[in-house]
């Protein structure tokens, strides 16, 4: 059986290679895809949609059922590949601390609209906790980023 990046080491095409090296995932072509973790499965996955060579990454809920350090390092990389190579990052969060953090801004949808869209400092309030999520609380600012901080209190109703 190939390993999970059998695919991509196909050929010696340079924009894999670069990929493979971005994420930090060139020496594990023969690896079995059972035998890496969750967060190493999503570097993998960051590894080939950076092999497209595309301008725009898209990228749905990559940290679902990580721990918190594989979120971290996953998100943390996709900023450092944001920056390094010019990309626009669209990525779909339900984590609103994770975006408050990561993100340059935050489209917050309810009922599929829009409710907020703006940068994390001037978005993500106690009114944005309220009205889309549906839960009452504060909202701080980390002491040394800057970004915004919630502290969610309690669950608000439904909406009837």
């Amino acid at each position: 059986a190939r390993g999970p990046l059998g695919m991509l080491r196909e050929g010696d095409d340079p924009v894999v290679r670069r990929a493979l090296r971005d994420v930090g995932v060139e020496d594990w072509a023969d690896r079995d895809v059972d035998a890496l973790s969750g967060g190493e499965r999503q570097r993998v996955r960051l590894a080939m949609a950076l092999a497209q060579d595309t301008r725009v990454l898209l990228l749905d809920e990559p940290t679902t059922y990580l721990d918190l350090h594989h979120q971290l390092d996953v998100l943390q990389t996709v900023v450092r590949l944001r920056e390094e190579r010019g990309l626009t990052v669209v990525m779909v969060l339900h984590d609103l601390a994770h975006a408050a953090r990561f993100a340059e801004r935050v489209v917050a949808l309810r009922d599929g609209r829009v409710a907020a869209d703006g940068p994390p400092r001037q978005v993500v309030t106690p009114g944005l906790l309220a009205d889309v999520l549906r839960v009452a609380g504060r909202v701080g600012r980390d002491p040394q980023g800057g970004w915004p901080v919630c502290y969610p209190d309690h669950p608000l109703p439904s909406r009837i």
